[in-house]
C-alpha cells in the first residue's frame, strides 16, 4: 500500500484467502409449448415465466372453467408437479392454425426487429429474464416426430463470385419451414455448404439465396436432396442445451421398438435422453389419455435431485401419476431378452411397471462411450458450471503466487465437498506449470487444471452363481 504518514491507529482488511464455491441449481426445468387459453398477462408470448412449484400458478395455463384448457402446456405442468414441486421456467408460443405453423412458432429464433429470442430460443434468455437458467429441457408433444422432407443435402451447382467472404445463412424459400443451410464463401465463391437443420415439410424443391450481408456478388445456385431426418425441434435444442450445460428429456416416436430405435439413431448427443413410449393418465373423469412422457421424466429427474442430488441416476425410481404405458413393456430382472432391456441397449430409455411403474434407463445417445450415462454428464455440467460462476471475482486481479494459491484452494475446498455428499470420487486443481508460461501471464492469461472422478451407476450386477459338495461334511 502507499506510505501514508498517520500518528494514531489504523486497521486494514486484507481480502485475500480463498472463496467458497456454491453448486449451481441442477433440477430447474425449462419447458416450451402451447396454451391458448392461458392468462396472456401471467404468461405473454415467448416469454421465459417462472413458476415455484405451484399449482395456482400453472392453473393460469388454462382459464377455462372446467380446467380442459387445449394446448400441450397445462398437462405437461400437471405432470412435472406430480413428481415434484418443481422450478420451472416456461415458454409459451402461439398456436398457429395449423401444424405447421405451431412447429414454426416453437422452433422460434430471434426476431429481426426487437432482437428477442422466440420458441424454444427462448430459454437462452432465461437467466437474464427470472434469475434462473434452465438444466433439464423438455418440448412435450413435438420432439417425438422424425420429420418427412426434411433437406438432407444442398450441392453447389455454382459458386458464383463477387460475394463477401465469411460464412452466411441461406434464405430457404418453399413449402416447408425450420431449414437453416450455411454457405462458407472464400475468394468471394461459394465453396461449402452446411446443413445445420434440416428443417420439414418440404413437399417440392426449395430455393435458395444468399441474403444481403453476402454481398453484391452473383452467379451462385444450388440444388438439394430431401428425405425423412431427425425431429427439427430436437435438432434447434441439441444446440441450445450445450450454451445452457442443459440435458434433453426427448419423446420417443410411441410407435414401435423398431420406430424408437431408429428415432435415436439421429443424434449423437450426450445431452440427449429418449424415453418410449408415452403414458396414459386417468382424468377427473377416469378415462384414460396418453400424454408424452418428457414432462414427467422431467419432473423426475428434479425430484432426484432434490432428495439424492444431481449425481444420481433418475433410472429405476417410480414415476408419479400414471397407470400405464401406450405400448406394454415386458421385463423380467435378468432378462436380456425383455422389450425393457432391448429398449435400452440402443440407448432408448423406457417404464416398466415393478412395485410401481418405474424409469428404466441410464444412457443417453452419445456417440462417445466416455459420456454414455445420464448422470454422468450431468455430474460435469454442474462441477463446470459451479466452478465457472464462482469465479467472477478472479478476473482481472494481479497474477501472484498468492493468486495462483487462492484459485487452487477454493477448487480443491470445493471438490473436497462433493467428495464429502458423494457427487465425486475423488478430483483436484492445479496451476498448470507448462502454460503458465511469462508469455501467457504477460497476455493476462492464466492456466488452471482440474480433474474429477464421478460415480458412476450400477446398471449390470452380476451375481455368480457356483454348486459345490463342499459344505456337505456339515451334515456329519
Amino acid at each position: 500500500m502507499p506510505e501514508t504518514f498517520l500518528h494514531g491507529v489504523e486497521v486494514i482488511e486484507i481480502d485475500t484467502g480463498p472463496r467458497p464455491i456454491r453448486t449451481v441449481r441442477s433440477s430447474v426445468i425449462g419447458i416450451v409449448g402451447t396454451a391458448p387459453d392461458a392468462d396472456p398477462a401471467t404468461f405473454p408470448l415467448d416469454t421465459p415465466v417462472l413458476i415455484a412449484g405451484s399449482r395456482a400458478e400453472a392453473a393460469k395455463l388454462d382459464m377455462t372453467e372446467a380446467q380442459t384448457g387445449e394446448g400441450t402446456l397445462p398437462a405437461a405442468l400437471d405432470g412435472i408437479l406430480d413428481q415434484i414441486g418443481a422450478v420451472v421456467i416456461v415458454v409459451r408460443v402461439e398456436e398457429g392454425t395449423t401444424e405447421a405453423e405451431t412447429l414454426a412458432n416453437i422452433l422460434g429464433g430471434v426476431n429481426a426487429i426487437n432482437g428477442q429470442y422466440e420458441g424454444v430460443h427462448a430459454l437462452l434468455s432465461a437467466e437474464s429474464v427470472v434469475g434462473y437458467s434452465p438444466r433439464i429441457l423438455c418440448v412435450p408433444g413435438f420432439t417425438h416426430q422424425r420429420s418427412a422432407n426434411g433437406i438432407t443435402g444442398v450441392t453447389i451447382t455454382a459458386g458464383g463470385s463477387g460475394y463477401t467472404n465469411g460464412t452466411h445463412r441461406l434464405t430457404v424459400t418453399g413449402t416447408g419451414s425450420g431449414a437453416a443451410i450455411d454457405a462458407t464463401i472464400a475468394g468471394g465463391s461459394v465453396t461449402a455448404v452446411t446443413v445445420v437443420n434440416p428443417g420439414s415439410g418440404y413437399t417440392s424443391a426449395p430455393t435458395f439465396a444468399l441474403p444481403a450481408g453476402a454481398g453484391a456478388g452473383t452467379g451462385a445456385t444450388f440444388t438439394s436432396t430431401r428425405g425423412t431426418v431427425g425431429n427439427a425441434v430436437m435438432a434447434e435444442l441439441v444446440g441450445i442445451a450445450e450454451r445452457l450445460r442443459a440435458v434433453i428429456i426427448a419423446d420417443g416416436p410411441n410407435t414401435t421398438d423398431a420406430a424408437a430405435i431408429a428415432y435415436g439413431g439421429d443424434f449423437g448427443s450426450p445431452r440427449v435422453y429418449v424415453v418410449d413410449p408415452w403414458v396414459l393418465v386417468a382424468d377427473s373423469a377416469g378415462a384414460l389419455t396418453s400424454e408424452p412422457a418428457s414432462a414427467r421424466v422431467a419432473g423426475l429427474i428434479a425430484k432426484i435431485d432434490n432428495d439424492r442430488g444431481f449425481w444420481w441416476s433418475p433410472s429405476n425410481q417410480v414415476i408419479n401419476g400414471i397407470v400405464g404405458t401406450v405400448r406394454a413393456v415386458d421385463f423380467k430382472l435378468g432378462d436380456a431378452n425383455a422389450r425393457a432391456n432391448l429398449l435400452n441397449e440402443q440407448n432408448i430409455a423406457t417404464i416398466i411397471r415393478q412395485d410401481g411403474f418405474r424409469l428404466w434407463g441410464n444412457r443417453t445417445l452419445s456417440s462417445d462411450a466416455k459420456w454414455a450415462f445420464l448422470s454422468l454428464r450431468r455430474t460435469a455440467d454442474m462441477l463446470n458450471d459451479s466452478i465457472l460462476k464462482a469465479h467472477l471475482w478472479a478476473v482481472d486481479p494481479n497474477i501472484t503466487k498468492n493468486y495462483l494459491r487462492e484459485v487452487e484452494e477454493g477448487v480443491n475446498a470445493y471438490i473436497r465437498q462433493l467428495v464429502a455428499q458423494g457427487a465425486l470420487i475423488g478430483g483436484r486443481c492445479w496451476a498448470d506449470p507448462d502454460l503458465n508460461t511469462a508469455a501467457a501471464i504477460a497476455d493476462g492469461k492464466v492456466f488452471f487444471n482440474f480433474d474429477f472422478t464421478a460415480p458412476y451407476p450400477a446398471e449390470h450386477i452380476t451375481f455368480r452363481s457356483i454348486l459345490t459338495t463342499d459344505y456337505l461334511e456339515e451334515l456329519v
